[in-house]
């Protein structure tokens, strides 16, 4: 497995090492010693989560909030989407930056977000089922997100917005700026 780091501190890229032969094709996708070799983190995995979603499906921006907060690593086994990162950590050289990478059944990258990250991404295959590992359980009450389309954010989701498939949640999210008031 090789990590590359992101320009966002804690923020990496995972690229497993694929052996193909006429049967098809094997890699590892997660090995904890690996990982906290590479990277110094112990991550200590809890829930592992799925969801299957159609082209436009834009699901995003969520994160958890205080004791809640999740550090994640996600992926996609079927199709592909842009996966995007917005660093929250307000003491962050990074803090109101985002991150996107093009997530596929093809190049099998993995990305971790760490915790004080909203997440979110968009289908750009007719399907994709993603699949994300997460350090913390869910908690409803802890639930939070950042509107897609805030224009401070300036995020560029590869769709035309008309495209666009939202859940009315997270059509109705606040905008970034509005986070901390």
């Amino acid at each position: 497995m090789q990590i590359e780091r992101t320009f966002i501190e804690g923020c990496f890229i995972l690229k497993p090492r694929i052996f193909k032969d006429e049967r098809g094709y094997f890699f590892e996708s997660f090995n904890r010693k690996t990982f906290k070799k590479l990277t110094g983190l112990n991550i200590d995995f809890v829930q592992d989560n799925q969801s299957v979603s159609t082209r436009g499906v834009l699901r995003g921006l969520h994160f958890q909030t205080g004791e809640y907060a999740q550090a994640k690593l996600v992926r996609v086994t079927k199709g592909s989407v842009l996966d995007v990162v917005v660093d929250l950590r307000q003491d962050s050289l990074t803090y109101g930056k985002h991150f996107s990478l093009e997530l596929n059944d093809q190049n099998n990258y993995q990305l971790f977000v760490p915790r004080g990250f909203a997440h979110g991404f968009v289908v750009l295959s007719n399907e994709a089922i993603f699949d994300y590992k997460c350090d913390n359980y869910y908690h409803k009450d802890a639930e939070s997100g950042i509107k897609y389309d805030d224009s401070d954010l300036a995020i560029d989701w590869k769709l035309k917005l008309s495209e666009l498939l939202l859940s009315e949640k997270d059509n109705i999210l606040p905008n970034f700026k509005e986070l901390n008031k």
